[in-house]
């Protein structure tokens, strides 16, 4: 089996893989919509293998567009068959508010089991890029606001980094096994000691196709383009939830993406609080919305293979 179309019939007949590649959808979440819900369901070769028409592949858009919405996948089926003549009611509020309070609730109770539960059902069910950008930035965000000095917010804050670290690593390591695509290098600038943006930015990433480089722990930022050359990277990402010293930011960071043979990129809050200090140096700023980070990066590989020659 390929990754290109099949033919039955005089239709093209398209394998999980490919499916998942068109429309960003994970095969996990792909055969969860199925057995789970009964959202699709597509045909069969005779060893099992799924094959979906286009048809299939324009309802899994149409499935995205009601999530995007904030619609639960419980009530998406409802919504997708009712006839077209019939006008689409505006959706309700979803459920993520309320999936963001049972997690920061297994947070602050230190339940790793339904933490586990919690990780696992929201991947399963929902793109990658929709979980971070609905659940679990968010619940970074309101926690890292919440401890401040609060008595047992270290334990809390070590206790979701562990476990973000290895389930992260593990689903980064999986993906880098069949990815063909280019490799970053996602890392935590200095003062981020959780590194929870690049933990997060590193799984965007993988679950777009990347390989990625996750490095969360200390790394001297000096030693930097000797990882990018050894490991052949196509982009350096750097993340941080903190402002971070103004030596880093005027002097080392500018001074790292010019020694670079690759772009040096910036994404989390400090890219939003220290955007201005970036002006005029070839640091690229990626925002803080993780999904216009991966696009905005995208664009800054692109052009940096891709360079324009100078008038002469």
């Amino acid at each position: 089996m390929t990754n290109t179309a099949m033919d039955s019939s005089a239709a093209p007949l398209y394998p999980i893989r490919e499916v998942s590649r068109l429309t960003g959808v994970n095969s996990v979440t792909l055969r969860a919509w199925e057995r789970r819900y009964g959202l699709i369901r597509p045909q069969r070769t005779p060893k099992g293998h799924r094959l979906y028409g286009r048809d299939d592949i324009e309802r899994v858009e149409r499935i995205l567009q009601w999530l995007n919405r904030g619609v639960p996948v419980s009530q998406v089926r409802e919504l997708i068959e009712q006839p077209e003549a019939v006008e689409t009611p505006a959706p309700q509020m979803g459920d993520w508010a309320s999936q963001r309070q049972h997690l920061i609730q297994a947070v602050e109770s230190l339940d790793t089991g339904r933490l586990e539960v919690l990780f696992n059902q929201s991947l399963s069910l929902y793109p990658v890029s929709l979980c971070i950008a609905e659940l679990w930035q968010p619940v970074v965000s309101q926690l890292e606001e919440r401890w401040g000095d609060q008595f047992g917010a270290t334990l809390q804050r070590r206790v979701l980094e562990s476990f973000l670290r290895t389930r992260i690593g593990t689903r980064v390591y999986h993906t880098n096994q069949v990815s063909n695509a280019g490799e970053i290098l996602v890392a935590r600038l200095p003062d981020d000691s959780s590194g929870f943006w690049a933990m997060l930015m590193g799984l965007a990433a993988s679950a777009a196709g990347y390989r990625v480089q996750l490095i969360d722990g200390d790394m001297p930022l000096s030693e930097l383009p000797l990882a990018t050359e050894r490991l052949g990277i196509k982009a350096l990402l750097l993340a941080s939830s903190h402002a971070e010293r103004s030596d880093v930011i005027r002097r080392q960071l500018p001074r790292l993406a010019e020694q670079s043979e690759v772009p040096v990129c910036l994404v989390g809050p400090v890219a939003r609080i220290r955007a201005t200090d970036f002006e005029n140096t070839p640091v690229a700023i990626l925002g803080e919305d993780m999904g216009q980070a991966l696009s905005r990066m995208r664009s800054v590989i692109d052009a940096a293979a891709n360079p324009v020659a100078p008038m002469r």
